[in-house]
């Protein structure tokens, strides 16, 4: 008989910080921000000067929030990730104040991104996806759950269990997929609905 056991993602995530200059597109500081902070190499990249307004309004959105929130931070424009989709939009937050703008277990960071994703997806837009990191949180959080469910994936092979995870965002769920998508001997599933929706890792019978 298979047991079920659940496991939640780490919410502070592990890892070193990620080299953000080679997905850099652009960059913006907040009237509140420290200019003695402000970084070199902040100029445009020639890939932005093609022009994507939708992606021009979500960073100004953010940037004009960010300013009504007082918060000392600068706002980058990053290129999306190999495994995201190519129109995905995606910003880092960064400087003094990045800390205050992830908040406890990165609800801030959350209801900001909900924000910025309500304002440009319009219901005569097409959808667009935009995702906000600060500081590499969000990154170091995805790298570190991806970890944990290929742990777990080891975990539920040799015990032949079926390990269910705590409520997941969509985001994070994909990120659980993806991981163990190659991964031997295991199936992954998502089961339940709306916020109660999580991911079951099913051992595959030999």
């Amino acid at each position: 008989m298979q047991a079920n056991t659940q496991h939640g993602p780490d919410p502070e995530g592990v890892g070193s910080e990620p080299d953000l200059e080679p997905g850099i597109l652009d960059s913006q500081t907040s009237p509140n921000a420290d200019p003695n902070e402000q970084e070199a190499g902040s100029a445009q990249h020639p890939a932005a000067a093609a022009g994507d307004p939708r992606a021009d309004s979500a960073h100004d959105f953010l940037c004009d929030v960010l300013d009504q929130m007082q918060m000392n931070v600068s706002v980058r424009r990053r290129r999306p990730r190999k495994d995201s989709a190519a129109d995905e939009i995606r910003l880092e937050i960064i400087g003094r104040d990045a800390g205050r703008v992830i908040g406890k277990k990165g609800q801030v960071l959350a209801a900001l991104q909900y924000l910025v994703n309500r304002v440009i997806n319009r219901p005569s837009n097409p959808h667009r996806h935009v995702v906000l990191d600060a500081e590499g949180y969000r990154e170091r959080r995805e790298n570190s759950l991806a970890q944990m469910a290929k742990r777990l994936g080891t975990q539920a092979v040799e015990e032949g269990k079926i390990i269910t995870f705590e409520p997941m965002s969509p985001r994070d769920r994909r990120v659980v997929h993806l991981a163990l998508a190659g991964f031997p001997d295991v199936v992954t599933k998502s089961d339940g609905e709306g916020e109660d929706r999580r991911v079951r890792i099913i051992p595959v019978r030999k």
